[in-house]
């Protein structure tokens, strides 16, 4: 028998993704996945309209969020991307952490347009036409509304030049620190795992030091296969998780044609995600 195609790491419109939560379901069917995670950043709300499209697209659904998190350092603050796996969606410590979050994202993303207005024809309005229902908006709508404008060709191009950490236009937003977030998924019955831990290009990564000390904490594992590591990174990471007891995951952080990452691209081993369902408080929502 073929073993199933598992990717636990997906977004909807709910968060920064341009697929519905259904239509995540729809696209991994077509890439013939058997399980994907719907994944939206600090938020449960596409969970639902996912869960009802499990029935007709044959494909299995882990309910999860990516949670924004940082670690302080003496050379300034790392974000951190912390992915929670069948967690109480009600569970009052981690839902005001992502509540908190939701919320200064989007002041954050007022004052990202106020500056980019100064040099770019930019509206608030340009930038809410580009979010979907409930979602928040975040640094993917802005991108969005600045290709829309014709100021970039692409995501991938706002992201790397006036989105960029070290742009003048860039404003931090709240996060909570990542052992604290690590420590409030477990409280909520959820698996903790690092999403992309090598990803350099997206700015400054954590240390093996740091990640050993969050393990210690509780994290589960380490998104070992994923696009934006390569070969070298990821059997650093695979070389870490062993000696660390963590799991290993693999997704492709689909976002629909809000990036180039193609569903499916990166898989998880059925074993993994049976390690997951064995810890989480929630079960896989099967056809």
């Amino acid at each position: 028998m073929t073993p199933p195609r598992i990717d636990l790491h997906t977004h909807s419109r709910a968060s920064d993704g341009t697929d519905s939560p259904r239509g995540v379901l729809e696209a991994a069917a077509g890439a013939g996945l058997d399980v994907v995670a719907l994944t939206d950043h600090d938020t449960t709300a596409g969970w639902a309209d996912a869960a009802e499209a499990v029935g007709t697209t044959g494909v299995a659904l882990v309910r999860g969020t990516e949670i924004s998190t940082r670690v302080t350092t003496e050379g300034g603050s790392i974000s951190v991307h912390l992915l929670s796996y069948l967690h109480d969606p009600d569970d009052a410590v981690l839902r005001a952490e992502c509540d908190r979050t939701r919320d200064d994202r989007l002041t954050r993303a007022r004052r990202m347009t106020e500056r980019l207005a100064e040099d770019f024809p930019l509206t608030w309005d340009d930038v809410v036409a580009q979010t979907g229902d409930d979602a928040t908006v975040g640094r993917p709508h802005l991108a969005d509304a600045l290709v829309a404008a014709g100021v970039v060709a692409t995501r991938d191009e706002a992201f790397a030049t006036m989105l960029h950490p070290g742009a003048r236009y860039y404003v931090p937003h709240y996060a909570p620190d990542t052992d604290a977030a690590v420590r409030a998924v477990l409280g909520a019955g959820g698996v903790p795992v690092m999403a992309h831990p090598g990803a350099g290009a997206r700015g400054r990564t954590v240390s093996e030091e740091t990640i050993a000390a969050l393990a210690a904490a509780g994290l589960a594992g380490l998104e070992v296969d994923h696009r934006d590591h390569d070969d070298a990174t990821r059997d650093r990471l695979r070389g870490l998780a062993g000696e660390l007891g963590l799991l290993v995951t693999g997704s492709s952080d689909y976002h629909g044609t809000g990036k180039l990452n193609r569903i499916g691209e990166r898989t998880t081993a059925p074993e993994v995600l049976a390690r997951i369902e064995e810890r989480g408080l929630l079960d896989v929502i099967r056809p």
